[in-house]
């Protein structure tokens, strides 16, 4: 991308206004509580430190709506105290400049750092070195310099408070996540009745499990309907995708076909049903023509093998999830499947990490339909042939979740697939989230681990303490006044990334005109006092705490807004702020993009870095899952669920990566963008691979498989030896892999995961072909030799 380009892109994104989710409540908290401070401060102490707690009341309640799944008292109280901290250590240095640039330096550098435990830390950490900037220039004594910081601790204290005292929505977001992850199962249901392999974006899910986080108190006060309802969730997907999938058995037109439109425009109906009771913590009210299509009589006559088998699954599930949500007696509730053990093999809780599975019905060295699992997002058409030696259901089933099934095969001579699960409704592990003093040194020791030359968050940490370093010397030399807003600016739009540093750029400076023309207007026309003024600049913020989601540029139009009122209730005429505000914001905002620019952290040339990772990972996952074949015994089981965990987030990672590097404005560095679209999918369809197996995990007492196990350890150093390659700018070779597969070949075992094998050898194979760039010789033809492997499947590149 072009410099012309990316300048554009982020010009237009940072004046962008999103339609976004509003919060009125919350804002009139926020606003309630800076209201309390300001009315406090200025009958105790007078309107300089009335100005100063605002600050720390203002910032406090900015600090309760960063990304949490439950606003954290302890948040607003710790950025009251940092900004005191910082105001008060400020003003004793003020007095002697280098002094107190050594000091700006060393803070700007910390709250660089702070990126690296989050982007809520290195928030609060970041805006309360811009806001001190300010504050140190209102208390004229020690005292009351201490006084100020006080009372930025009390407007902190006050926030918390509020929080406590008058919660709103205590548990929103938690159900706001639940039921998303349930409505875009509901959208992924109606898609499949119109294309069987559809795709589905597993984000919903991922940000249900963040949510189910909890701490030990909360998890004592969860309500009910967040116990257990997203481990089904989880279970849904595949469900949904084997029964409409043509390679589980139904055609892709006929009786057959119709029925499973009807059954998952029943399920859609139900999940809706579900999310919407959640989201507003209501009974479900299921639709009872939805609950009729499960108790059709016909359906065992018409669905037969997988297809009935997912249709029995998919009912238990409605079920639970139904029941759980808080649904409807029993009988209104889709009828139980009739098979003895389905029910519970369905409700088996997500903590045990194994599924029992159905039918598999096709065969592992087919790829077809297989490719519509969620690991890639991608769908291919087609269906699989059926192998009728298949064990087991093959779910087509989403990389971050289990299946599960109603029954294990009824063939005596089958391995018993899957290990058994509880026959009883299991109490789900609850996922345990960190105290706010437990984070303390997990933020340090991230912190700690990015100290390095290369790292991008060391890079921003040095950008910002350069640039509010020469920022506040040019804003001192100018003639001007209040130097400090140029260093303001630049701290307050700074970010690791390209993209939301230019973007941000943008947005400060067209909000910084629009709010203080507004403001301005409004102090010509009003000639407000102290206390008029305090009362627009409370207006100001309670307009931006309920603006905040919708985008920068109104943010930071009414934070103009908000610093003009407030400075005037502390006494400064609009026409000392104004003018300079406008011209030191230009300056500030030229700066932090002329850093990035000079001293930039690419996420492009990291992309050969990122692949790499993925890789490193999502072996382990393969190769454990191998290994599970390999000994079956419970003792030495490999975590197959901590390495599946480990390769999602190398995916997440991944993906981030490339969205970042798609707007910057450099070329790529030995990996275009072809080839990282060819290597994620080749990796997205190994973790498939891999997952399609799991799905069908043995029994603790079966038979083991000799051959998995050398499979599974040339595979763990394969991936390994292959990331370091990716990372050298070399490309992988497998030939362990594929030595370990041929001595499996000769020793004739187990064929379903034999074939699986060779579907991973494949996937291998493509990944080294989409990174291997150079070009081949041609022949006296003019065509290109075929490779040695022979020629690719020209469907796969559809299947993708």
């Amino acid at each position: 991308m072009s410099w012309r380009r990316a300048l554009k892109d982020t010009a237009r994104s940072g004046i962008a206004v999103e339609k976004k989710r509003l919060e009125p409540l919350i804002a009139v908290r926020g606003a309630a509580g800076l209201a309390i401070v300001i009315a406090l401060s200025l009958w105790l102490f007078g309107p300089a430190a009335a100005a100063s707690s605002a600050f720390g009341a203002f910032q406090a309640a900015i600090a309760t709506f960063q990304r949490s799944w439950r606003p954290r008292p302890e948040l607003a109280i710790a950025s009251g105290t940092s900004l005191a901290v910082s105001t008060f250590l400020g003003y004793l240095t003020i007095s002697k400049e280098p002094l107190f640039l050594a000091l700006l330096v060393v803070w700007a550098f910390a709250a660089g750092m702070s990126w690296a435990a989050g982007p809520t830390i290195g928030l609060i950490a970041s805006s309360n070195v811009a806001i001190m900037l300010v504050t140190v220039t209102l208390p004229t004594s020690v005292a009351q310099a201490a006084g100020h910081a006080a009372m930025m601790i009390v407007g902190g204290l006050v926030q918390a408070a509020l929080i406590v005292l008058f919660p709103v929505r205590r548990w929103g977001a938690h159900r706001d996540a639940l039921a998303d992850a349930l409505a875009a199962e509901a959208d992924y249901a109606r898609r499949l009745r119109h294309d069987p392999v559809a795709s589905f974006d597993p984000q919903p899910l991922m940000e249900a499990r963040n949510a189910a986080a909890v701490t030990p108190r909360q998890a004592r006060r969860r309500p009910a309907e967040l116990h257990g309802a997203r481990g089904i969730a989880e279970r849904i997907r595949p469900v949904l995708a084997s029964l409409a999938d043509p390679a589980m058995g139904v055609p892709a037109e006929g009786p057959a076909r119709d029925r499973v439109r009807e059954l998952l425009a029943s399920a859609a109906a139900l999940l809706d049903a579900a999310a919407h009771a959640i989201r507003h913590g209501e009974p479900v009210s299921a639709p009872p023509a939805a609950l009729a299509t499960f108790r059709t009589p016909d359906t065992g006559s018409i669905l037969t093998g997988a297809s009935y088998r997912a249709m029995t699954r998919l009912n238990t599930l409605l079920q639970d999830v139904v029941e759980t949500a808080g649904g409807t007696p029993q009988e209104d509730t889709p009828q139980k499947a009739a098979q003895p053990g389905a029910r519970g093999t369905a409700r088996s809780a997500e903590s045990d990490g194994r599924s029992s599975p159905g039918p598999a019905p096709t065969d592992p060295g087919a790829r077809g339909t297989a490719r519509s699992a969620e690991s890639d997002g991608r769908s291919s058409p087609g269906p699989a042939p059926t192998d009728p030696g298949a064990r087991g259901t093959a779910p087509s089933a989403e990389n971050g979740g289990r299946p599960t099934s109603d029954r294990a095969p009824t063939d005596p001579g089958a391995r018993g697939t899957a290990r058994p699960a509880p026959t009883t409704r299991s109490r789900p592990t609850t996922r345990s989230r960190p105290t706010f003093l437990a984070l303390i040194p997990k933020a340090l020791k991230a912190m700690r681990t990015e100290l390095h030359r290369g790292s991008p968050i060391t890079r921003h940490a040095t950008r910002v303490s350069a640039v509010a370093a020469t920022g506040y010397i040019l804003g001192t030399l100018l003639p001007l006044g209040h130097g400090y807003w140029a260093p303001l600016t630049s701290v307050m739009v700074m970010r690791p990334d390209f993209s939301q540093t230019y973007s941000r750029a943008v947005a400060r400076l067209a909000g910084t005109v629009i709010g203080v023309a507004v403001a301005t207007g409004a102090v010509q026309a009003a000639s407000p006092g102290t206390l008029l003024s305090g009362t627009l600049a409370v207006a100001s913020a309670a307009l931006m705490y309920l603006l905040m989601r919708t985008g920068q540029f109104a943010t930071q139009a009414c934070i103009a807004a908000y610093v003009v009122f407030l400075l005037g209730m502390g006494g400064e005429e609009w026409t000392q702020t104004v003018p300079e505000r406008v011209v030191l914001t230009l300056m500030g905002g030229f700066l932090a993009m002329l850093a990035y620019a000079v001293y930039p952290a690419w996420e492009t040339p990291r992309l050969r870095t990122r692949l790499a990772d993925w890789l490193a990972a999502q072996g382990p996952y393969a190769a454990a899952v191998f290994g599970s074949y390999a000994d079956p015994s419970a003792s030495n089981a490999p975590d197959v669920r901590g390495a599946l965990l480990t390769a999602r987030t190398a995916r997440a990672a991944w993906h981030a990566a490339v969205a970042r590097a798609t707007a910057e404005p450099v070329r790529h560095r030995g990996l275009s963008r072809t080839a990282a679209d060819d290597a994620e999918d080749a990796l997205a369809q190994l973790g498939r691979v891999a997952m399609l197996l799991e799905a069908h995990l043995p029994e603790r007492g079966a038979t083991p498989v000799p051959p998995a196990a050398r499979f599974a350890d040339a595979l763990r150093e394969s991936t390994h030896q292959g990331a370091k390659a990716i990372r050298e700018r070399r490309v992988p070779t497998w030939d362990a892999v594929r030595a370990a597969l041929d001595a499996w070949e000769t020793e004739g075992t187990d064929k379903v995961v034999r074939n699986t094998a060779t579907l991973v050898l494949d996937t291998l194979t493509e990944l080294s072909e989409a990174l291997d760039t150079a070009v081949p010789p041609m022949t006296l033809d003019g065509t290109a030799p075929e490779k040695p492997d022979g020629p690719r499947n020209p469907k796969d590149s559809a299947t993708r």
